[in-house]
């Protein structure tokens, strides 16, 4: 079992200590994809079970964490994040438990056909192997990525933020007793011991290992581990995501879809970050639209038609329009045509989640067709481009990517596949 340190700034020497990590993960990860979907169920239920009964211990290192916070410099909004009550404690025995009832796909077959010849060739489901997960510092991320990854047969290096080091160490410390307990390969869950922000670069180098980085928090963080690692990556930059309200739209949907989409949370990746209103409905739809927002003290930063229409719109540039502004300001445009509507977000969207109101067949198929996003939403908020409410179950993120994954990654995301061939004799003449 993996040693957990007393403190999370004790030095390593960065070189041996990540190539002993990534090896271990390895070895794990080989004896991972032989464990029985019941061996993994099992573990999950029993790690539930460990965090409710050792919910002092887990208070009591993220005390530690809090404590230590004001060193960093986090907001009390970050800080609220860290904080894990019995309720937040509660919610993570409970997204483990949800984990265990999702299905296994190791193993599956995808499809399957029959050669002339009589060869039987199965496209079967089976781990990445060794996923690298960095991420910031939500302890709850440090469960979740957990599970998903193991349900998935993979083994996970968990490299999370230095501000909840010692949550997250207290949380992998039941995961590896829960493991020993039913016969899971402990080293099939291994966090990074050191703060050392090298040690992430060194990972990001050992591809022999490793087979797939995901990276999980700020664009700075997600670039520079696209740009470092020598192994596939899974990620989205950002999410500068739209709604698009057409010529027929139904004013009052668009309305609620609007504001949903805005103010349901603002800090997350899949808010909507710029609206674009066709110029038909523009000014029923809008002077009452932004009454909405300013209640929600939502700033609205428009082209200059929209700032003719809106008084308290200032006049927004090519920065604005490309925004990922996880809060409250808005960019708004106003365009004449699907077609420019559709030319706007493809210029400025980041690929992630993109959304129509109308009423009009054609103009959504337009849109769902011609839009370049990971998702993309008709009559509905983009907030619900998420692994839940896609019903996925867990998801360990959102890739605006085309290969290998895109849109929420759930379990499925976390597997490739081989082709298993059965003959009787076959040779090729």
């Amino acid at each position: 079992m993996q040693t957990i340190v007393k403190t999370p700034t004790e030095s390593v020497e960065l070189d041996p200590y990540c190539c002993q990590v990534a090896r271990r993960a390895k070895a794990a990860s080989a004896e991972l994809a032989q464990v029985a979907g019941d061996t993994k169920i099992t573990w999950l239920r029993r790690s539930a079970e460990l965090l409710r009964q050792r919910i002092d211990d887990v208070q009591a290192a993220n005390q530690l964490d809090i404590q230590t916070a004001p060193e960093y410099g986090l907001t009390d909004a970050q800080v609220d994040r860290l904080r894990l009550t019995p309720d937040r404690i509660e919610g993570i025995a409970a997204a483990l438990e949800e984990v265990a009832t999702l299905s296994d796909p190791i193993g599956s077959v995808i499809e399957s056909t029959v050669r002339p010849n009589g060869l039987t060739i199965n496209k079967t489901r089976v781990p990445l192997g060794v996923v690298f997960f960095v991420y910031e510092s939500r302890p709850n991320v440090t469960a979740d990525a957990a599970a998903i990854c193991v349900k998935a047969g993979n083994a996970v290096i968990l490299r999370g933020g230095k501000e909840a080091m010692h949550s997250s160490q207290a949380i992998v410390k039941l995961l590896h007793e829960a493991a020993s307990e039913v016969g899971l390969p402990t080293d099939a869950v291994q966090l990074v011991q050191t703060t050392n922000r090298d040690a992430v670069g060194k990972f990001l180098q050992l591809n022999e290992f490793i087979d797939v980085a995901i990276p999980r928090g700020g664009e700075g963080l997600i670039r520079r581990v696209a740009a470092e690692a020598k192994m596939p990556v899974i990620k989205h930059f950002a999410g500068n995501c739209h709604v698009y309200v057409d010529t027929a739209a139904d004013l009052e949907m668009a309305r609620a879809i609007v504001v949903n989409s805005k103010c349901h949370r603002m800090g997350v990746c899949n808010a909507a970050e710029s609206l674009l209103v066709h110029a038909d409905i523009a000014g029923e739809f809008l002077p009452t639209l932004a009454d909405e927002l300013s209640e929600q003290d939502v700033e609205l930063r428009g082209d200059e038609r929209t700032c003719e229409l809106l008084e308290t719109a200032t006049l927004a540039d090519e920065e604005d329009f490309a925004a990922e502004y996880l809060g409250p300001i808005m960019s708004v445009g106003i365009v004449g045509s699907t077609e420019e509507a559709i030319e706007h977000i493809n210029r400025y969207g980041s690929g992630h989640t993109d959304a129509i109101v109308t009423s009009d067949l054609a103009t959504s198929e337009q849109f769902a067709a011609e839009v370049d996003s990971s998702a993309v939403m008709i009559n509905a908020s983009t907030r619900f481009n998420d692994g839940g409410e896609f019903g996925l179950g867990a998801e360990i993120g959102i890739s605006t990517d085309k290969f290998h994954a895109r849109g929420p990654c759930g379990i499925e995301a976390l597997t490739s596949y081989k082709y298993v061939v059965h003959g009787n004799g076959q040779i090729r003449k």
